[in-house]
């Protein structure tokens, strides 16, 4: 019997020191990475079992982590019922406008008077109230008496619309004007007092009333507000109008099941009217579907999706709502009649009269024939830098109105720079960049290191074409020519350049230092070259580039005989520019390169590298 004994003491001990142990690595965790970690864990495991020894082992002491729903204060707050509101977050699995609504792309003319939904104005509450607000039941009025009788208090309007005041009784204030509350109480009071009493009374605050919102809105449901809010701000909480569907000109109060009020929002919108309505209880606001539609696609100041009722279909009416510009004469109206293409182009005062349908669409376009053209003045001159002229003036008759000092201006040299020119020498630039382009990308390849090589090539010229894609051509026309101009017809918006009278030669490019040098009637090209400190190791000394004052482009080279001919001599104020020159190893691309790097130098005298 007593080694029976013995054998259960020992089992219990056993069981208390595991028990210990184990409860000690649940609540301080120990990972055993070195012997003196190890040699730790067996000395508190020790000191575990000798503490436990002496007590007795119940299930009800087993430390556990688990606790029931509520049983103490630091349970997880999880799944508890919040009364804080949301503020617009959505729970886990609430349906939300992305998923409710399909994707719609941007409408390029939004509905007229779409912006009334922009911005947080529903948060901006006035601390006044409107003197049309009916009293209702729960409102607080703070009430003074002074004089022969002193009282002061703040009262509530009970549930049968009456406030108690002692001495006086119930005074039925429900359905009251806000304005009128104090004249209301005073009167009452002064049944009772009607000498040496003086009486103030003041509508303290108003009681929230919950208004539902329906119809083509983006979250149509129940809101909270005060019952002087505006329509504006039940409709902005409620996401505001759907512009695909929700109508802007039919908004209806509906109060038991009977319109009390019409919104139009175009009439807030042109003349800032509202409907005059206190809200109650469990008043809806219905959104009826869009109506009519006219589209005011160009040319106007308001270029919207129109929403017209039925007697405004016309042109007068859509004059006035989308405001042509100033300029604009005719207006281009296209549509669906009777199923069949309808299209007419009128004047302004021929549209106004004119009958629309739902779903036309208008522009608005100034159809003048220009009369008089704006030309701009550059350089060395004296006057007004524009000049009016008359449609179909040529260059020498406004030459005379020009002021110049012979002395500083070069009138012998005189160029144009015009904008159509402009596009063109673009156009034709970017049409030897995308042959470049088409020669590089599709370039037939031998062997797979001929491809590596062509690849870092083809990215080579992709950048140059980047580079060249931004340069702007001038437009330069040359008209001068040995003191002669040829009096060539002007276009609109032409600028007439008159070179300052100079005595330098710019040199640039592939020179070592680009600079303008001095004019010597006896130095050639490669004169100049050198002072402006020699070629860079990328010229073409071959073909080099000369820009005339007047616009006029030459080319020499270090081996010509400059001073040969007349026509080739250097003149004060020409440019030389040194063009780059191109690796002979882009072979199926040095044709197209060189065309391009001539191209824009002449078109805007600039060398592209």
């Amino acid at each position: 019997m007593k080694f029976m004994d013995m054998k259960k003491t020992l089992k219990a001990l056993s069981l208390a020191a595991c028990t210990a142990v184990i409860g000690s690595m649940l609540l301080q965790p120990v990972f055993a990475q070195s012997m003196e970690q190890l040699q730790q864990l067996r000395e508190r495991a020790q000191q575990s079992q000798s503490g436990t020894s002496a007590q007795s082992v119940s299930p009800l002491s087993l430390s556990t982590q688990r606790t029931l729903p509520g049983a103490s204060s630091s349970a997880n707050a999880m799944g508890q019922f919040s009364t804080q509101p949301r503020n617009g977050v959505n729970l886990p699995g609430e349906p939300t406008i992305d998923t409710v609504f399909p994707a719609q792309a941007p409408m390029e003319n939004p509905p007229f008077a779409a912006n009334l939904f922009i911005g947080g104005f529903e948060s901006e509450r006035s601390s006044g109230l409107n003197d049309n607000y009916l009293v209702a039941p729960g409102d607080k009025i703070n009430i003074w008496l002074w004089g022969a009788v002193n009282f002061s208090d703040v009262v509530t309007v009970d549930n049968q619309g009456n406030i108690f005041i002692p001495n006086i009784g119930p005074i039925r204030v429900a359905n009251t004007p806000a304005g009128s509350v104090n004249q209301t109480v005073t009167t009452k009071i002064r049944q009772v007092y009607t000498n040496d009493v003086n009486v103030y009374v003041n509508l303290l605050t108003s009681t929230p009333v919950s208004i539902y919102v329906s119809g083509p809105v983006l979250r149509p449901g129940q809101y909270a507000g005060l019952a002087s809010d505006s329509v504006l701000y039940y409709l902005k909480r409620a996401g505001g109008i759907d512009f695909q569907r929700g109508s802007f000109r039919q908004i209806d109060v509906v109060r038991n099941g009977k319109i009390v009020a019409t919104a139009d929002l175009y009439a807030f919108f042109r003349s800032g009217k509202l409907p005059e309505v206190s809200f109650k209880d469990g008043d809806t606001i219905l959104v009826h579907p869009i109506g009519n539609t006219i589209v005011v696609e160009t040319g106007a100041r308001n270029s919207f999706t129109f929403e017209f009722l039925n007697e405004e279909l016309n042109g007068g009416v859509v004059n006035y709502f989308a405001r042509p510009g100033e300029f604009a004469s005719h207006a281009s109206v296209s549509g669906v009649r009777n199923n069949k293409q309808f299209a007419r182009y009128l004047d302004l005062k021929e549209f106004a009269s004119l009958e629309l349908s739902a779903g036309d669409t208008v522009e608005y376009i100034a159809d003048h024939e220009p009369q008089i053209y704006r030309i701009n003045v550059a350089g060395a001159f004296a006057g007004a830098s524009q000049i009016m002229v008359d449609k179909g003036a040529r260059l020498l008759d406004v030459l005379d109105h020009i002021e110049a000092d012979t002395t500083l201006s070069d009138t012998q040299n005189i160029y144009l720079l015009r904008e159509s020119v402009a596009i063109k020498q673009k156009e034709i630039i970017e049409e030897g960049l995308q042959r470049l382009e088409r020669s590089m990308y599709t370039a037939p390849i031998s062997s797979t290191g001929e491809g590596a090589i062509r690849a870092q090539e083809a990215q080579l010229v992709a950048d140059f074409i980047a580079r060249a894609r931004q340069i702007e051509p001038q437009g330069r026309v040359v008209v001068s020519e040995n003191g002669d101009i040829a009096n060539i017809l002007l276009e609109p918006n032409d600028t007439i350049v008159i070179p300052e009278v100079t005595d330098l030669i710019h040199v640039g490019g592939e020179v070592l230092l680009p600079q303008s040098v001095v004019f010597n009637p006896d130095a050639t090209t490669e004169d100049y070259v050198a002072w402006a400190g020699g070629f860079t190791e990328r010229a073409e000394d071959e073909r080099i580039l000369i820009v005339r004052k007047n616009g006029n482009v030459t080319f020499s080279s270090v081996n010509d005989s400059f001073l040969s001919s007349d026509d080739s001599k250097l003149e004060p104020g020409d440019q030389i520019i040194v063009l780059p020159a191109i690796d002979t190893k882009l072979l199926q691309a040095v044709k197209d390169i060189t065309q391009i790097v001539y191209q824009i130098a002449i078109a805007a005298n600039v060398a592209t590298n």
